[in-house]
């Protein structure tokens, strides 16, 4: 379906290319607070709950999906942007991807029944709180890309997403160190456990590492804007 020109979208690209991508990271970042409840509410085995959450997260993913399409569509060849054009597109691809591990997160708990080890939830919930931080460090550069673009991508603005650049590489590496401690403390008590349970922590967990990752690659792409 064509997006016509008068469209929201088109309003907001006459004023700043950069006004869709912070909107459709606030809508990735809404998706991802809902992490921390739905494992809550894992924690309690409360189905319900965890439904509830899920559906909460699908349909932010899907809004998240309809921001990206209409900005791509939205984008003429010929706008003359502060960044190159293809990086810009790179940008909110990244985004994206924060908002597709949520949903692959919420639909594995909506639709298989786990119960969490109890020797790994004091390790989740480290690994959540990064998870937490280092998404909400991504937010907040991406909130600063319009006074980057006023002041050149250079000056005190620039100094300060660069400090947030690397306390997010920063973050990146601690949760590593907590991804390798869950997995190994999984490897260690998986006798008693049912194999297919097993299966689904390591890849839940290996999800949850994937959101820090994505995180960083947002930050590496913004490096690469103050860079040039």
């Amino acid at each position: 379906m064509d997006i016509k020109s008068t469209s929201p979208l088109s309003g907001l690209f006459r004023s700043s290319p950069f006004k869709p991508v912070q909107e459709h990271m606030r809508t990735v970042f809404s998706c991802i607070c809902f992490l921390p409840p739905i494992m809550d509410a894992l924690y309690r085995q409360d189905s319900d709950e965890i439904e509830e959450f899920a559906h909460n997260i699908i349909e932010l993913e899907t809004e998240a999906d309809t921001i990206k399409h209409a900005f791509r569509l939205n984008m003429p060849n010929t706008l003359l942007l502060p960044v190159d054009r293809e990086d810009l597109l790179s940008l909110i691809s990244d985004q994206d991807r924060l908002a597709d591990t949520t949903e692959d997160i919420a639909k594995t708990l909506l639709f298989r029944s786990m119960e969490v080890p109890d020797s790994l939830k004091e390790l989740l919930d480290e690994l959540l709180e990064g998870t937490m931080e280092i998404s909400a460090a991504a937010k907040d550069m991406i909130e600063r890309l319009d006074e980057l673009v006023q002041v050149g991508f250079r000056g005190r603005q620039q100094e300060k997403v660069s400090e947030m650049i690397a306390g997010v590489r920063r973050s990146e590496h601690n949760i590593d160190s907590i991804l390798f401690r869950a997995k190994r403390t999984l490897f260690e008590n998986e006798t008693g456990m049912d194999p297919v349970s097993v299966m689904f922590w390591y890849q839940l967990i290996d999800q949850l590492g994937s959101i820090s990752d994505q995180a960083e690659n947002i930050a590496d792409r913004l490096l690469l804007f103050i860079s040039k």
